[in-house]
């Protein structure tokens, strides 16, 4: 059987030991009635897993050696348009699932959905609890970043240098032409309900995008970010 997985942030495991947070304690717990010696496997969300098994009080796990079980997958960064209700949660979790290494939503001029600097944090913390859960559910070391949204101009210069990027526009080249990204990865662009505007698509152009298609199917926004991540996932990545 599969040990049960827990997240515990690098400073909080020294020692070996991992020292669990109020949060990580009643999920072991409450919810997976858990007790004193139950195998654990602690992640610490930067590419690391321990083995470990509960110590008596459930407030640490004795962990052996640090593993490095970072994905052998694309580094995939997803910028991609606020959408509403719970549509941004769904991408943020897939993407997660399909092994983006960052996830930033950004404010597109079609986006139905506005958010303040203040609301923004707030749904930014939601965001990252569900990558963190995501994480946890799939297998992963590691958890990717989500960043308050940001207008798309910022949203661009948080790409790492030297990354290529793609921005998914209809009228765009097929994903077979695209070259092998280098070490610095790859970003992926994807707009809102009713797609970016010509100023948009020429901003993520100056920014050395290159236009991609999905295809000839109109696709949900939602629908057209997961899509993207898996596409380049399965061309460049693990996603066999």
């Amino acid at each position: 059987m599969t040990p049960r997985r827990v997240l515990v942030p690098p400073e909080a495991i020294e020692a070996g030991r991992a020292r669990l947070a109020p949060a990580a304690r009643h999920y072991l717990a409450e919810v997976l009635r858990l007790g004193p010696g139950a195998a654990v496997e602690v992640f610490d969300g930067r590419g690391g897993r321990y083995a470990g098994r509960l110590e008596p009080g459930l407030e640490s796990v004795l962990v052996g050696a640090r593993e490095d079980a970072r994905g052998a997958g694309a580094e995939i960064a997803l910028l991609f348009a606020l959408a509403k209700g719970e549509k941004t949660d769904l991408v943020v979790q897939k993407a997660t699932e399909l092994g983006a290494a960052r996830i930033v939503p950004f404010a597109a001029e079609r986006s139905v959905v506005r958010l303040d600097p203040v609301r923004g944090e707030e749904r930014a913390r939601r965001w990252r609890r569900i990558a963190e859960e995501a994480a946890r559910q799939c297998g992963r070391a590691d958890v990717p970043d989500v960043p308050a949204p940001l207008p798309l101009d910022a949203a661009l210069r948080t790409l790492a240098p030297g990354a290529a990027a793609l921005v998914f526009h209809p009228g765009g080249a097929p994903l077979r032409d695209v070259v092998p990204p280098g070490p610095a990865g790859l970003a992926v662009v994807v707009g809102p309900e009713g797609g970016l505007t010509d100023g948009e698509v020429r901003a993520c152009e100056r920014a050395g995008a290159l236009r991609i298609s999905l295809g000839p199917r109109v696709l949900r926004a939602e629908t057209a970010a997961i899509v993207a991540v898996a596409l380049v996932q399965a061309r460049f990545g693990d996603l066999a």
